[in-house]
């Protein structure tokens, strides 16, 4: 999967790394929705850090469709809650 972090570039992701990535987003979803901007700060830093740690950077000039956009690491909370589904940043 080619995930984009919005402001840094593309990764290439295996599937079978969802499961963690899952974990943390159902976190950043709770944090979220009670507005807990600390433990959303954290989280946020925690799922961008995973991605960056377990896909591969695409080159730059490579610009591949984006299967799932997450945002900066400087979104803020309000801009990430319109970002968001019922299932989070990442669909399942």
């Amino acid at each position: 999967m080619i995930v984009r972090i919005m402001g840094e570039g593309q990764v290439r992701l295996d599937d079978s790394h969802l499961a963690e990535l899952d974990e943390l987003d159902d976190e950043l979803l709770a944090e979220t929705r009670s507005g807990d901007e600390e433990g959303f700060r954290r989280t946020l830093g925690a799922l961008l850090e995973a991605v960056r740690r377990l896909g591969v950077p695409l080159p730059d000039d490579s610009l591949e469709p984006s299967e799932l956009i997450l945002p900066s690491p400087d979104a803020t909370l309000p801009e990430v809650r319109r970002m968001l589904t019922d299932d989070g940043l990442i669909p399942g």
